[in-house]
């Protein structure tokens, strides 16, 4: 598929049909890095605060290929907004989200998505911190639906049960859905369901999109990938953190820097991950092998940067605005070897 998106005009499941789709997701790490929102609380106020900064970050992903552009609502729920005091902007907040997202996808050809996540207060033996989850579901999946969304996301959950939950409100939508599970450190949800047999269940439940998102990076997450596509018939997602976690550290709440003795909560995550970044070429190599398996949905989550994105694109043969830029290492000035570049500037290089 070539191409700046995948078929302009044509919804979720549609797109999905014919071959990939790329989301880019990971806001909250990025704008905490730009500087507008707090590590720690995660809270998005940058959507009210300043609204050109998540303009612009949505921006960035659209020209660098991707299909969906994800409304900033991600932890824009009660529960968040009370820890910071600001239960009193919560609608405005995710009405307000939508309509950045939305400005912004129909400079292309990109749907817009609704976005709901764990909501922290769900327990599985607390019938009251179930309907806490589903009530504060059905306040953001409201407000994201009437401000005319194209499909729903639903994210990070690591409770099965949490998920079913989220997919209950939003199947009486009627939008598609797309729900991604978290996996920690054991390959399981915290019910002890594998990643696999969760997923079914969600299919069953009557999910149209199921997978996996955060915590793990492409090399932990892909052999998870492998069991979940055996086990449904539904389209699959796939959105990896683009950290370089591995069979020791399996996900990014883990990774260690011995290098660094000057690391103040003692760990590298959140804020001090950088040293374990993917670089582009394996997030394009983590694209192609779940493209391969017959993963379609797919994205980078927390950490995730345009250029990310634009390689994911171009590994799925796309040409988004971006690759306009991509690397020209024959123009290079020591490097190169288009006939411009002179002679003796190539022949310094092995002085570098």
């Amino acid at each position: 598929m070539s191409g700046e998106s995948s078929g302009p005009g044509k919804g979720l499941l549609e797109r999905l049909s014919e071959g990939p789709v790329i989301c880019a997701e990971g806001y909250l790490f990025e704008l905490e890095q730009r500087g507008y929102v707090s590590a720690g609380a995660y809270v998005p106020e940058v959507v009210l605060e300043h609204p050109g900064a998540i303009e612009q970050l949505h921006r960035e992903f659209l020209r660098a290929g991707s299909d969906v552009i994800e409304a900033f609502t991600y932890y824009g729920h009660r529960e968040k907004l009370r820890l910071v005091g600001k239960e009193d902007v919560l609608e405005d907040l995710n009405r307000h989200a939508v309509r950045i997202a939305r400005k912004v996808a129909d400079e292309g050809a990109a749907l817009v998505a609704g976005n709901v996540c764990n909501t922290n207060v769900f327990l599985e033996d607390s019938q009251k911190t179930k309907d806490d989850a589903r009530a504060m579901f059905e306040e953001q999946v409201g407000w994201a639906v009437e401000e005319g969304v194209d499909c729903i996301i639903a994210e990070t959950f690591s409770w099965a049960e949490e998920a079913e939950i989220a997919l209950e409100v939003i199947k009486r939508t009627g939008l598609p859905s797309v729900i991604t599970m978290a996996i920690h450190r054991e390959p399981e949800t915290y019910e002890g369901l594998a990643p696999e047999d969760c997923c079914k269940r969600l299919e069953d439940a009557g999910a149209d999109v199921v997978g996996l998102n955060c915590m793990r990076g492409p090399g932990t997450m892909l052999p998870l990938l492998r069991k979940i596509r055996r086990a449904v018939k539904c389209h699959v997602a796939a959105l990896p953190v683009p950290f370089r976690t591995s069979e020791a550290e399996p996900t990014f709440h883990h990774l260690h820097d011995a290098n660094c003795g000057c690391l103040p909560e003692g760990g590298t995550f959140p804020t001090a991950l950088d040293p374990f970044t993917c670089n582009r070429y394996e997030i394009a190599e983590f694209a192609k092998e779940a493209a391969d398996i017959g993963v379609h949905y797919l994205g980078v989550c927390c950490g995730a940067k345009p250029h990310h994105i634009r390689s994911m694109a171009e590994a799925l043969d796309r040409r988004p605005p971006a690759s306009k830029y991509s690397p020209d290492m024959s123009k290079h000035a020591y490097f190169g070897d288009a006939n411009l570049i002179g002679a003796e500037y190539r022949e310094l290089s092995i002085r570098l």
